[in-house]
């Protein structure tokens, strides 16, 4: 009898032969790709720039390799066109390779140049890629699976739009807050376009194909409608971002979410046919839970945080999205395709398909565990054996997957028996040779960007030794402010924030923290010292306000003694003065409104509700002509008057609408400052309450550190608590006295006038010299009540009005004149922070001045009028 081949149908059969050595090279790379992933997790600080190595080595390469690879690969299947020119194919995946190398070499080493070259080489194959998808869209006959294509397709252009993003972040295009909106937006197109759109398009036709279940009737409709949705949200949110705007970021990840949802919907339909059974199908929909958990969560951070800070909000979902979803749906996919693509008839392909599934509900449940110890702020030890079980289950994987690629290389079962492999199965192999070699050349490039970001410096200096130093965030200064250190020295700084509000350490050398939350702490490593490092924290306003430091190498020209005092002392005095001269005489730009001076009576009832929202973003017009960026407590300057009686309580909600840390500090309760008075974070709020126990005219401001800083730039406002039996008079006035900072808030220029209580000008209530130009209003033989608070924050106050005496001064809680007392009062004379008030009569018509009768104060804004009829 002749020999007899039985087959076993499994319903993958087997590809072309010329196909699955394809497939067996390209997924190669991927499989090195995530062999170097563990390993830059394993070197951790070794590596210049850990973290970011970390994630691009993976993003970059592994993932984009199998984007590359599989996009094309269902394409051609699902459209059922001719494979494209597999020299093509590989001649991308090297481009490919080789940009990433340049990518990662660049930004971690230098020079800039070659990393901007990478990223424009990876967007061009990325795009070339897109193109050839588009054409086999159009060679395709008409058919139920076109609509996954255009998923892909946006992928592409979404890491297009990437690539540039990062290209200009690396060539340090933009600087502080321009600089975080860049990164945030580069991170959500990314993971959310080149990664989350590709693995949502590839789910319609690879979930029911892993549940091995029948495609839900409504796909094509929930694709299209999910992409509708999907691609131009992500646009929304990217140009949300870098526009500064929160509300249209937000909007566009909601309908980027939406997309999300619809694109879900046949996929639980698929589901709800059939429940996971394989370690392919239940790794897959583990990861489709972690996207939904990172989603939501990255919808709260946008709604919460300015997009400045979305950034570094961003930071704790890193292990979510690149460990939860982008790894095990990487994982799940290889699990799945491997065997088929591997080859080797139906017996090959259950052994393969055996061999990468061993030990699977292990080596999920230990990823899934692991994933959450990575994204908690937990201890060290806790975080390590994070890293160990995720780290664990990938490298098992890439054990077993090197075992079934060492198998795909030998003659399958099907072979006829007896027959050995003769001249055509080495000749196909001598054939693969140059290909084989491309594969090679790509990953040695890959190896060697590793190896070149671990072990080059871009300092001229050999390392001579190393030194590790504490370094401490707190109270507006950087611990220690100067560290010296021998030339050639590796030093890293362990860098803690102990203060209550967020900081961060920049380095000149480009070496950065996360933005720190008290009590948290970060590494930075150094290359050799070669020269003078300087330091800072990022947040504004407080590099000027001291938060800077300094390292210099001992034995070198620059050890002259030159501290970061010293540097800080010359920032300080460059700029002074930059700014045009206050000019009180000036015309009010049009459209101005005073703020309103009129106290009204103390509203009834003894407990009285407020919100307080901190803002950093109001233009006011400080001087006539004059506008300029204010920080404020509901949007004015100074703040909402609160009025009451002694006893009262005051319930007030404090809300952080800002872009920056701010507390509050009521000078008319008595309260334990660490509670209320704690500095709060953008997009959150906090419960004020008080029990006014003594009469008086009170100052409340943000109790942030530096406190000048916020005091000069606005953040002020008055409490009166009406001393018992106070007598109703006709008119009531309140002034708030302050001191006017011109320049940006927080800048240089602007912090060294303040460190040095050299104001460009006064002002009562907002607006130099504003009631010149809008004068108070009252009339002959009323009796006139003006409340005064002096906010500072570096200056008092004396309150005194041209032409009229006062016959009554209540200061700081007591009367020192009461009316019908035969002596009167001239001035109401008030330190920074203290309050009163003054009554007199005017005796008739006439414009009169009301002044701070420290001259120089008054010609310099300190003035107003009253216009009595």
């Amino acid at each position: 009898m002749g020999a007899v081949d039985i087959r076993v149908e499994t319903g993958r059969p087997p590809l072309p032969r010329s196909r699955a050595s394809w497939h067996l090279r390209a997924n190669a790379i991927v499989i090195a790709w995530l062999a170097l992933t563990v390993a830059t997790a394993l070197a951790g600080e070794a590596l210049p720039a850990p973290r970011w190595l970390l994630i691009h080595v993976f993003l970059l390469g592994a993932v984009s390799t199998a984007i590359l690879v599989w996009s094309e690969h269902f394409t051609v299947a699902l459209l059922r066109v001719r494979t494209p020119s597999r020299r093509a194919g590989l001649a991308r995946l090297a481009l490919l390779n080789a940009g990433t190398a340049a990518v990662l070499a660049g930004v971690a080493t230098g020079p800039w140049q070659a990393a901007v070259a990478g990223a424009a080489l990876v967007a061009g194959v990325v795009l070339g890629h897109a193109a050839v998808l588009v054409r086999l869209v159009r060679q395709a006959l008409p058919g139920r699976f076109g609509h996954v294509i255009g998923w892909y397709v946006s992928a592409a252009a979404a890491l297009a739009t990437g690539g540039v993003l990062g290209g200009l972040l690396a060539a340090h295009a933009a600087h502080g807050a321009a600089h975080e909106r860049l990164q945030a937006a580069h991170a959500q197109v990314n993971l959310l376009g080149w990664v989350g759109l590709t693995v949502l398009g590839t789910l319609f036709t690879l979930w029911p194909t892993v549940l091995r279940t029948r495609m839900a009737d409504g796909t094509r409709r929930a694709s299209r409608a999910g992409l509708w949705l999907a691609a131009p949200g992500l646009a929304l949110t990217v140009g949300g971002l870098l526009a500064g705007s929160r509300w249209t970021a937000l909007a566009g990840l909601v309908a980027y979410a939406a997309g999300g949802l619809a694109a879900f919907v046949p996929l639980a339909e698929a589901l709800r046919r059939r429940r996971p059974h394989t370690g392919a199908s239940w790794t897959l929909a583990a990861a489709a839970g972690w996207f939904e958990v990172a989603l939501a969560a990255d919808l709260v951070i946008v709604a919460t945080r300015t997009p400045d800070e979305v950034a570094a909000a961003l930071e704790p979902l890193l292990p979510l999205v690149l460990a939860g979803f982008v790894a095990q749906v990487l994982l799940g996919s290889l699990l799945h395709l491997l065997p088929a693509v591997l080859g080797g008839g139906p017996a090959r392909f259950k052994e393969n398909a055996a061999l990468l599934e061993r030990g699977w509900p292990v080596r999920l449940a230990a990823l899934n565990l692991g994933v959450p110890l990575l994204a908690l702020p937990v201890p060290r030890p806790v975080t390590v054996l994070g890293w160990a079980l995720v780290l664990g289950a990938v490298l098992t994987f890439v054990a077993l997957a090197v075992t079934a690629l060492t198998r795909g290389r030998a003659p399958g079962p099907e072979v006829t028996r007896g027959r050995a492999p003769g001249p055509e199965g080495g000749g196909r192999w001598r054939r693969s040779l140059p290909a084989l070699a491309g594969v090679a050349v790509g990953c040695l490039l890959t190896a060697a960007a590793v190896v070149v970001a671990s072990t080059s410096e871009s300092w001229p200096v050999t390392a001579t030794g190393s030194r590790t130093v504490e370094v401490t965030l707190a109270g507006m200064s950087i611990r220690p402010a100067v560290i010296e250190a021998p030339a050639g020295t590796v030093l890293t700084l362990r860098v803690t924030n102990a203060d209550a509000q967020r900081h961060d350490l920049r380095l000149a050398t480009g070496e950065r923290t996360p933005l720190l939350a008290p009590g948290r702490s970060a590494t930075l490593t150094l290359p050799p010292l070669a020269g003078v490092v300087d330091g800072w924290c990022t947040v504004a306003g407080h590099r000027p306000a001291g938060m800077s430091m300094r390292i210099v190498p001992t034995g070198t020209a620059e050890d002259t003694g030159d501290t970061a005092e010293g540097a800080r002392g010359t920032a300080e005095g460059a700029g002074h003065g930059a700014h045009p001269k206050l000019d009180p005489a000036a015309p009010m730009s049009q459209g101005w409104r005073p703020y309103d001076a009129t106290l009204r009576p103390a509203p009834g009832g003894t407990e009285h509700h407020v919100e307080l929202r901190a803002t950093d973003t109001a233009v006011q017009e400080v001087a006539p002509g004059v506008r300029q960026r204010v920080w404020t407590f509901n949007g004015t300057v100074p703040g909402p008057v609160l009025r009451g009686k002694v006893g009262d309580v005051f319930v007030v909600t404090f809300v952080n609408a800002g872009s920056m840390g701010h507390g509050l500090d009521f000078h008319a309760g008595a309260n334990a400052p660490d509670g209320v008075m704690r500095t709060i974070q953008p997009g959150e709020r906090l419960t004020y309450r008080f029990r006014a126990e003594h009469a008086g005219a009170w100052l409340y401001h943000c109790s942030t550190m530096p406190m000048s800083q916020h005091l000069a730039n606005g953040m002020y406002g008055a409490v009166v608590i009406d001393p018992p039996g106070l007598a109703a008079v006709d008119r009531e006035f309140l002034l708030v006295h302050g001191e006017v900072y011109l320049g940006e808030p927080g800048g240089d220029a602007q912090v060294a006038k303040i460190r040095q209580g050299a104001p460009d000008g006064w002002m009562f209530n907002g607006t130099a010299a504003g009631y010149d130009h809008a004068p108070l209003q009252a009339r002959a033989g009323e009796r006139v009540r003006i409340w005064a608070v002096a906010a500072g924050p570096g200056s008092g106050a004396a309150l005194h009005v041209v032409g009229a005496p006062f016959d009554t001064v209540y200061k700081e809680g007591a009367y020192l004149l009461r009316a019908g007392e035969p002596g009167g009062a001239q001035v109401l004379d008030l330190a920074p922070a203290q309050g009163g008030f003054a009554e007199l009569v005017f005796p008739e018509a006439g414009t009169y001045p009301v002044v701070d009768h420290a001259m120089r104060r008054a010609e310099a804004g300190a003035h107003g009028l009253f216009q009595v009829r």
